[in-house]
């Protein structure tokens, strides 16, 4: 089946740079699908062609028949999913990978400069290059979140069309160049039919862990602006019943300020503050 090293060492990658349910699903892809389909389904299915036997001496209508019901064995096509699923899992490595390094240089940039008030501080990366998900590292995250989601349902559904999810111990075959509609077995079918059943609930697993991660995205994100849209709302100079609050006390304190000056005596008026005294005294 091929060395699987190469790409486990580069989603190995994805590990610090994900969140807790990014490595539960990385942790489910490494165990329950490279692993089983290296040590268990390959040596199931073998060489499944040669295994299959069909009622009949004609030359190539073994062949035929199974490349008629079966356009793609079972390994094979979990490879591919394996594949298409991890592929935009690597590209937005790629886009982590890339940001670590513009801002490791900036990093750098700072500790020579002395004046760095023209230089931006990092977004994305703190001083022991942990990745902070957020921005555009977000949105590429969520990308490619909704990348493996549509993978993880299409070969989902691809499987059923193609095959079902049993396998059938013998089925019928009337395909050129059999000289009649003949009976061909398959061998282990009900091995074959556990294995099925396994990729598939694995698979759902992992989609359901997407949908998931997408969610608690969305929601961390809500959650973290929530505060700071009520802090901008105290604080803000727009705020009118601020405002308002703060006037309000200002002439409560002038007003207790010539109430006092009014029970002095007569000569009050010589010690008030200004036109705005008077008029309140006027109001009087």
């Amino acid at each position: 089946m091929g060395d699987w090293g190469f790409l486990s060492s580069l989603l190995d990658k994805v590990q610090s740079h994900s969140t807790v349910i990014g490595k539960i699903w990385m942790s489910v892809l490494f165990i329950f699908r490279i692993l089983v389909l290296g040590a268990g389904a390959e040596s199931v299915w073998g060489d499944e062609q040669s295994s299959l036997v069909c009622n009949t001496l004609q030359p190539g209508c073994e062949n035929v028949c199974y490349d008629w019901k079966f356009p793609i064995s079972h390994i094979r096509f979990w490879v591919m999913q394996i594949i298409f699923v991890s592929t935009p899992t690597l590209v937005y490595l790629g886009h982590a990978i890339q940001v670590i390094h513009q801002e490791n240089k900036l990093r750098e940039k700072i500790q020579k400069q002395h004046d760095a008030k023209g230089l931006k501080a990092p977004k994305y990366t703190d001083e022991k290059g942990h990745v902070k998900i957020k921005g555009n590292l977000l949105g590429s995250y969520l990308t490619q979140l909704f990348f493996k989601i549509i993978f993880e349902l299409g070969f989902i559904v691809g499987q059923y069309y193609l095959y079902g999810f049993i396998m059938i111990p013998q089925f019928a075959c009337s395909k050129k160049p059999c000289p009649y509609t003949v009976e061909c077995f398959m061998s282990r079918p009900t091995e074959k039919t556990i294995f099925i059943i396994f990729m598939l609930v694995v698979a759902c697993v992992s989609l359901l862990l997407n949908v998931i991660e997408v969610f608690y995205l969305v929601c961390t994100r809500i959650r973290c602006r929530s505060p700071r849209q009520r802090m901008h709302n105290i604080t803000s100079a727009e705020n009118p019943a601020s405002l308002a609050s703060s006037w309000q006390v200002e002439h409560a304190m002038k007003q207790n300020k010539l109430n006092m000056q009014l029970q002095s005596g007569p000569n009050f008026t010589a010690s008030s503050d200004g036109p705005e005294d008077k008029k309140l005294l006027e109001g009087h």
